[in-house]
């Protein structure tokens, strides 16, 4: 990122101009659920719409440990733009994630045969067997922190840390869509077909992402995911009903619900 110079640093937070059309709000450098509940409340109070309709907010861009605000230079009178930011900055304080609420999403993986021809390197380097691999990794809440590589792909926190396996040494050119896979100390979903190195554990049934769709993505920055076990038969099902709502123009997830509570 180009940061062109600081414009205003209170003790915990900097925005700096990062584009002629956007600024980023830097948080402390530190990959927590507390920074990222506050990063998702900065980006709420920006997102609402008498705000947006007024400076001519174009995105917010939500990442591990900073916002970056897009807005249209020929309309946002800028020193108007800073001062809400650095006021909406300033007044969020950090939440306690304990008590907030939350959207889980929960994405059906099958950890079988094919779908996972990287599940014995990961048993191998964990020293673990599949059963303990697959209870472990479908246990946590996920916080998914951002979404970047490509469209839809989750980067997830709270993976537990037996399970961090190095990335492949050389990478596949060619990775299903919906694949799941562990690259070090993350996880995350594929959510389209692509190259790359994570070692592959199952894959899910569900279209994470889908241009055609309003919202194109299945889920975003501040939302949880849970992994759920299935075996072929019902990943096969469950792929055809996926199929069979593919004319739908907006996103059903196949379960989506509010949890209160903590990672």
């Amino acid at each position: 990122m180009l940061c062109w110079r600081n414009i205003f640093m209170p003790d915990d937070f900097s925005i700096v101009r990062s584009s002629e059309d956007s600024i980023q709000i830097q948080f402390t450098q530190t990959i927590c659920p507390e920074t990222n509940a506050r990063i998702q409340a900065v980006c709420a109070a920006l997102e609402r719409e008498e705000l947006s309709s007024r400076l001519f907010i174009t995105e917010t861009v939500p990442s591990y440990c900073a916002l970056t605000v897009y807005f249209d230079e020929g309309k946002t009178p800028f020193e108007e733009l800073m001062n809400v930011v650095q006021k909406t900055a300033r007044n969020s304080a950090y939440p306690a994630v304990s008590k907030n609420t939350y959207i889980v999403h929960e994405i059906p993986v099958c950890y079988d045969g094919d779908f996972a021809p990287d599940m014995k390197n990961v048993c191998r380097n964990a020293g673990l067997s599949r059963k303990e691999v697959i209870t472990l990794h479908s246990a946590p809440d996920y916080l998914i922190y951002m979404l970047g590589f490509m469209p839809g792909f989750p980067y997830l926190g709270g993976m537990d840390s037996r399970l961090e396996t190095p990335r492949l040494k050389t990478p596949r050119t060619k990775i299903p869509s919906g694949s799941v896979a562990i690259g070090g100390s993350q996880t995350g979903i594929y959510p389209a077909e692509s190259p790359g190195g994570w070692q592959i554990i199952g894959r899910t049934p569900l279209k994470l992402f889908d241009p055609e769709k309003e919202p194109s993505v299945f889920f975003k920055a501040g939302d949880r995911i849970r992994f759920v076990p299935v075996d072929e038969n019902t990943f096969l099902r469950l792929q055809a009903e996926e199929a069979a709502r593919s004319e739908e123009k907006t996103h059903r997830p196949l379960q989506r619900y509010v949890c209160t509570g903590g990672i």
